[in-house]
């Protein structure tokens, strides 16, 4: 299968770094093409090199990469392509990071901190995009740090449809595992119309990943929770809010986050947690490395590529999202 496919006088181009080549193969299979073959490889002193095989020029080109570990390889290798497709001659480009790399650094804390969001959209811009599409940003104020459009994808329906077919619809309480979560959790609540509960933490300011539980607001006993947040790094803080609704009487916890970062003691902490489930979607491939049987993952393949298809066709980005 060829990694191009034209519209009229349009050229759309699918290329992938090798952060996570599953993702990428699925997408390119829902687009009808395949991905353009490419060489890169690291020198020995982890200098990266790639060169595509194919022509770029004129054509519409569209390269993903998602930010896993080691995840500074993978920023810079995505950077080294987006610049070999403007010197190759790319009519544009569009950057596709299903997980968009330093998110969690959106704002300065304290004093003397980075906005490392903003950093990754600079360069970005700086190599050569022309456009990101992404899923599930940490915060959407992220969305204006990029000097251009940015099309935001957001893995909810593909979540929560999934588990209304699972669990029936009058037991399910939606929790929000912060404050900061709420507004998302909202939103699951209108889709399947169950009430919302919060989970009440304060964290460490001065000790990275550490929280402590304190209190749940609203009705859980008796209920099957759905803690909803937009990603689970060590698992620190999901499963102490799972322990909080188990002891304030939840029949059962279901956890679902767009992406499943996994890093450090997450695998035992998911294991050892009682939750019954944990889904993810596959932005990343954390989650289907660790093999873990209450682990679920879903395809955000599909929603990648239905908008790739409205982006090379001039449609609306939107529109995926405005029924659902």
């Amino acid at each position: 299968m060829t990694g191009i496919k034209t519209t009229g006088e349009k050229k759309l181009m699918f290329f992938s770094g090798r952060a996570h080549p599953e993702l990428a193969e699925e997408v390119a299979q829902q687009l009808g093409v395949g991905v353009v073959p490419t060489k890169a490889f690291d020198f020995a002193n982890g200098e990266i090199y790639v060169r595509y095989e194919e022509s770029a020029r004129g054509a519409d080109c569209f390269v993903i990469q998602s930010h896993t570990a080691p995840i500074n390889q993978w920023i810079m290798e995505q950077l080294i392509m987006i610049d070999a497709l403007k010197r190759a001659s790319a009519r544009s480009v569009t950057v596709i990071v299903p997980f968009y790399g330093y998110a969690r650094q959106d704002k300065k804390h304290r004093g003397r901190e980075p906005i490392s969001a903003r950093l990754i959209a600079d360069m970005m811009k700086t190599a050569g995009a022309d456009r990101i599409l992404t899923v599930d940003l940490h915060t959407d104020q992220i969305q204006g740090f990029f000097d251009g459009p940015v099309d935001h994808l957001f893995a909810l329906p593909l979540l929560a449809d999934y588990v209304g077919k699972k669990v029936a619809r009058d037991k399910l309480t939606v929790v929000s595992p912060d404050a900061g979560r709420v507004r998302v959790a909202d939103r699951w609540c209108d889709r399947l119309g169950a009430p919302l509960a919060i989970v009440h933490k304060r964290r460490d300011k001065d000790v990275a990943n550490q929280v402590t539980v304190h209190e749940v607001v609203g009705d859980v006993e008796g209920r099957v929770c759905v803690l909803v947040d937009d990603m689970i790094d060590t698992g620190g803080t999901i499963c102490g809010a799972a322990d909080a609704l188990f002891a304030h009487g939840a029949e059962d916890v279901i956890v679902t986050a767009t992406h499943g970062v996994l890093s450090g003691p997450a695998a035992d902490r998911l294991k050892n947690s009682k939750v019954s489930e944990f889904i993810f979607t596959n932005t990343l491939p954390s989650a289907s490395d660790l093999q873990l049987d209450k682990i679920t993952v879903l395809s955000i393949a599909p929603t990648i590529a239905s908008a790739v298809r409205e982006v090379f066709e001039d449609g609306s980005v939107t529109s995926l999202f405005e029924e659902q």
